[in-house]
């Protein structure tokens, strides 16, 4: 399991989290319908009406682009609240056209500079979507999947229903319970699944990620997944999001992307990201598409000077796309296919932390092999000789009190543990107890007990804090034993909307660092130092909203 998800969802009834990419892939098979219908597609004036002859028929408007209707099996699934199913929360009047060729049906959708497609293919339970955004004219990019409410059981673990009882801004809400509720809170990194949605009944409902290529963010980036209330429910594929993103909007075709429709099961594996090939789509004529003959791959032979404790990533990225893959965890070798021609840079991550970067080019049609990577022990922190250390350098939080809450529950949910609290070096609990973020106005302030050797406490030494987002230019200055005190450090570039409290500590890692000077140490040896750890900032409010910062660990090297 990786540093950052400790909790995993658990595959329940209703409520299905897919494999993450790289993983076993689960495969179920389509739902059959007792009499196959006629493929094709039907205009009643005020929708285009496509039956895929199989069990699913499904309608969009010819005016907005909008799916009206997602009937599988002759009964209707979408909608909740009087409203459709769209990208954004629907682009209104557009122009719509749709043709068949073949096997295949393609609607096509144009608003302004965007172009959105839904295709059918004969005899199949799914919905291929694309998506063109050529500029920032629709300023964040999502289509989501408005279910009727009833259709799927309202009991999963992180079922909301709107109420006036919010605990931040109008998306995070409270239970009676004190448990925390919000569409934020997915829990999951992209690179964690292929696939989200419900299942009962003998009917699974499923959204299919795209490869993401044309997203922002990376393969740790955390955005919407799904939602359940009362209401109905929501399924989300996120292609661009600008909540706490840490890259700049890349423009281009995202897709495909798949409403799939299962007799319970999990969708085919064929519709996931890392093994969908589009052949029939090539002659459609679909906006900045790129068939498979015209990408190529980077394959690694291997990795070495790992530390075999953590996963490995291997991602690629430059301002036009982003790809990713799992380094083997035997020798470090991976594959990255699909690559649009370009030159990228390559990086390692350890867990989530970056400790190797290069260039590499790609071209169309071929194969980019490189030799053994390896990765110099100096850029991996934790290779460090320490005096002690609090964590293990990855890029991520995970380990630290209340870690394994924070990427599915608010901080003020009552099941966090005391967000207070001091850290005794030698204890055994350094790590769980210390918290996973800090803030100005709720936990700063912090105290690390310590003993040094006479030999350690007369020379200087190195204190180091990583850090992996902050909120509101939150960062940590530091005081030694109330004798010597730190600089205020600058604040490093971070993104400047909510991270901390709605379900992400993914930022841009960086690490302070703070020259101690030996006259700052206890000289009696049988006393504790004590390090004092302060969250300053001019910016923020009050509260979980006050300057804040998620930890990666903290060590005082030898």
């Amino acid at each position: 399991m990786s540093g950052s998800d400790s909790r995993r969802p658990v595959r329940r009834r209703t409520f299905v989290l897919g494999a993450a990419a790289g993983s076993a892939a689960l495969a179920g098979p389509l739902a059959v319908p007792a009499a196959a219908a006629a493929f094709g597609y039907t205009d009643d004036g005020s929708h285009y009406v496509v039956d895929t002859g199989a069990a699913l028929v499904f309608k969009v408007s010819k005016t907005t682009g909008d799916l009206t209707s997602l009937v599988y099996r002759g009964i209707e699934y979408q909608g909740y609240g009087g409203m459709n199913s769209h990208i954004e929360s629907g682009l209104g009047s557009s122009t719509v056209t749709i043709a068949q060729s073949g096997q295949t049906i393609l609607i096509s959708v144009t608003h302004g500079t965007l172009r959105h497609y839904y295709a059918a293919r004969s005899g199949e339970n799914n919905v291929y979507l694309w998506t063109h955004k050529a500029d920032a004219s629709v300023s964040a990019t999502r289509y989501i999947v408005r279910v009727k409410a009833g259709r799927f059981l309202n009991d999963e673990p992180d079922s909301y229903t709107y109420t006036t009882s919010t605990v931040e801004a109008s998306d995070v809400f409270a239970k009676p319970d004190g448990q925390t509720r919000s569409k934020h809170y997915s829990g999951l990194r992209v690179v964690d699944y292929d696939y989200i949605g419900w299942t009962s009944g003998g009917v699974g409902l499923w959204m299919v990620r795209s490869n993401h290529e044309k997203a922002s963010g990376g393969p740790f980036y955390r955005s919407l997944l799904r939602h359940q209330s009362a209401d109905g429910g929501g399924l989300y594929e996120i292609l661009y999001y600008g909540q706490n993103q840490t890259e700049e909007q890349r423009f281009g075709l995202q897709g495909p992307y798949v409403i799939a429709f299962t007799d319970g099961g999990a969708p085919s594996s064929s519709l996931f990201s890392r093994n969908l090939t589009t052949p029939w789509a090539d002659p459609l004529g679909i906006v900045g598409y790129v068939g498979s003959s015209g990408r190529g791959r980077v394959a690694g032979v291997g990795i070495t000077g790992r530390d075999t404790a953590h996963p490995y990533t291997v991602g690629l990225a430059n301002a036009a796309a982003q790809y990713w893959g799992s380094a083997r965890s035997s020798d470090g070798n991976f594959s990255i296919s699909g690559v649009l021609p370009g030159t990228y840079t390559l990086t390692v991550h350890k867990s989530e932390l970056a400790v190797y970067s290069t260039q590499v080019t790609v071209s169309a049609g071929a194969t980019t092999t490189l030799n053994s990577i390896a990765v110099p022990s100096s850029n991996d922190p934790s290779n460090a000789s320490a005096i002690w250390r609090i964590n293990d350098w990855t890029g991520t939080p995970s380990g630290f009190k209340n870690a394994a809450l924070m990427t599915y529950a608010h901080p003020s949910d009552v099941r966090a543990s005391p967000w207070t609290g001091n850290v005794v070096i030698g204890s055994g609990s350094e790590t769980s107890a210390f918290p996973c973020y800090l803030w100005k106005d709720v936990n700063s302030g912090l105290l690390v007990y310590f003993r040094l050797t006479a030999a350690q406490a007369a020379a200087a030494h190195t204190l180091r804090i990583g850090v992996t987002t902050a909120y509101a230019n939150g960062r940590p200055q530091v005081v030694v034993n109330d004798a010597w005190t730190s600089a205020v450090p600058s604040p490093p570039a971070q993104p400047t909307t909510r991270s901390l409290t709605n379900g992400s500590y993914r930022g841009n890692n960086h690490t302070f660092t703070y020259s101690v000077p030996a006259s700052a140490w206890l000289t009696d040896t049988s006393r504790y130092n004590v390090l004092k750890i302060n969250v300053v900032s001019g910016s923020g409010s009050a509260s979980y909203l006050s300057a804040g910062t998620a930890i990666d660990a903290v060590d005082l090297l030898a």
